[in-house]
């Protein structure tokens, strides 16, 4: 299993750190026979799986639901972090411990948490309580209100000070890592270059020691849905789609279900076989 001290290693010996967020069992299971690092269960599920217009939907329970899931279909070796989602670490530090202790009991190895001002002392609390915790800095979707939408990032001199600073506060807060989004690729690559930590971009170019991509954007289930930092690997809205209207054709010809899909005729009456199990 990856381990915070690993991405650390990685990042001294040059190689880049690959992470796909994802928020189910069976996309999990594809993740765990790939050659992806790591998966980070972000808390884009409000929006990529329950339809809500941004993150602020997400809290702890709907956080901690898909953290089991992916645990269950990662297994146990594979390396897990969940995003603190809106608020929960906001309402004093008995809350913010028991949406930490929801997510690791949930699966999760580690977790992470948007933006620094105000929460330094917190975030050091977390990390000597020995969970790992992930920064993030540049567009913090959390902050959508007070950002004034999804936009860039990092544009003018003072705000890229601000971000270096920012990042350079989280490193001393003990983060093992840091997710830079949406921002310039020259600041990114100056905050890659002073921090000891690895960054992990997103909309952040390639000089970041690792990337991030949510699974359904990569893989092209929203056609609607393309930002500029997204290269899509698959269209798999278009096979869906095809595979939907090919099940519909048959059924409505009768050609489904054939003689191999139905009991009680030529074929073998054999008990269809279990669901795969979940794991632990």
């Amino acid at each position: 299993m990856n381990t915070p001290a690993q991405f650390a290693a990685a990042k001294r010996r040059g190689e880049k750190i690959v992470f796909v967020t994802c928020y189910d069992a069976p996309t999990a299971r594809l993740v765990a026979g790939s050659e992806v690092d790591a998966v980070l269960v972000g808390d884009s599920v409000a929006m990529a799986v329950h339809g809500f217009r941004d993150t602020v939907a997400a809290d702890v329970p709907m956080m901690a639901l898909h953290t089991a899931a992916v645990r269950r279909g990662l297994g146990p070796e594979g390396f897990v972090v969940a995003d603190l989602p809106f608020l929960s670490h906001r309402r004093g530090r008995g809350a913010l411990m028991r949406a930490v202790e929801a997510l690791v009991r949930a699966g999760a190895n580690a977790v992470k948490l948007e933006g620094v001002d105000g929460s330094e002392a917190d975030i050091r609390h977390v990390v000597e309580s020995g969970v790992p915790v992930m920064g993030h800095i540049g567009l913090t979707p959390q902050h959508v209100h007070a950002l004034g939408g999804f936009n860039y990032q990092g544009k003018s001199p003072e705000a890229a000070a601000a971000l270096r600073d920012q990042a350079q506060r989280l490193q001393d807060c003990g983060v093992f890592s840091l997710v830079i989004e949406c921002v310039p690729r020259s600041v990114a690559a100056g905050i890659t270059r002073s921090l000891a930590v690895p960054t992990i971009g997103i909309g952040a170019g390639p000089d970041c020691d690792g990337q991030v991509l949510v699974i359904t954007d990569l893989l092209g289930l929203d056609p609607g849905f393309k930002p500029r930092f997204v290269r899509r690997y698959l269209d798999a809205a278009t096979q869906v789609s095809s595979a939907l209207d090919a099940y519909a054709r048959d059924v409505k010809g009768g050609r489904f279900p054939g003689p191999q899909e139905t009991f009680g005729g030529e074929e073998s009456d054999a008990a269809p076989p279990a669901r795969r199990a979940a794991a632990p």
